[in-house]
């Protein structure tokens, strides 16, 4: 469902993507707008499913994560009961950041985060041997040129 938003909407959801930590007193002066109208906004817009969370972006390579590696998988079937389990392994591996069924040759995309190569070989093993595949291939990220959360809205 896409919710009804306007400028002054969008203004918040900009500012609160760059720092959601900012005070509600800044936020609503940045925007124009009162402080308890600032609030109702952020409110609705949370209501809505707009804002689903706010979280802390950590740095990875800080906290010795620092490889980031593109999983590609090709998969022999594609039943639900497959799909489902698939599904379950994913959100058990917390080395995964993301997870994506795509279009094309290719049948997933995964990012995940390791410290290093030989932490990635110990990633693909239990992955492996959690769900069948036909064809896994990574890519490690050399540098990231853009990495961001932030939506172009």
């Amino acid at each position: 469902m896409t919710a009804s938003i306007d400028e002054k909407d969008r203004a918040i959801l900009r500012l609160l993507q760059q720092d959601c930590t900012v005070s509600l007193d800044a936020l609503s002066d940045r925007v124009s707008l009162s402080r308890n109208a600032c609030w109702r906004r952020i409110r609705r817009l949370e209501e809505a499913g707009v804002i689903r969370e706010r979280v802390a972006h950590l740095d990875a390579g800080g906290l010795g994560l620092g490889l980031s590696v593109l999983v590609m998988i090709r998969v022999g079937t594609h039943d639900p009961g497959w799909l489902a389990r698939f599904q379950a392994v994913v959100a058990a591996m917390p080395e995964i950041q993301s997870a994506h069924r795509m279009t094309g040759e290719l049948d997933y995309v995964l990012r995940v985060r390791v410290r290093d190569v030989a932490d990635y070989d110990r990633f693909y093993k239990i992955l492996i041997g959690r769900i069948p595949m036909a064809d896994i291939s990574a890519s490690f990220v050399m540098e990231d040129i853009k990495d961001t959360t932030a939506l172009p809205i």
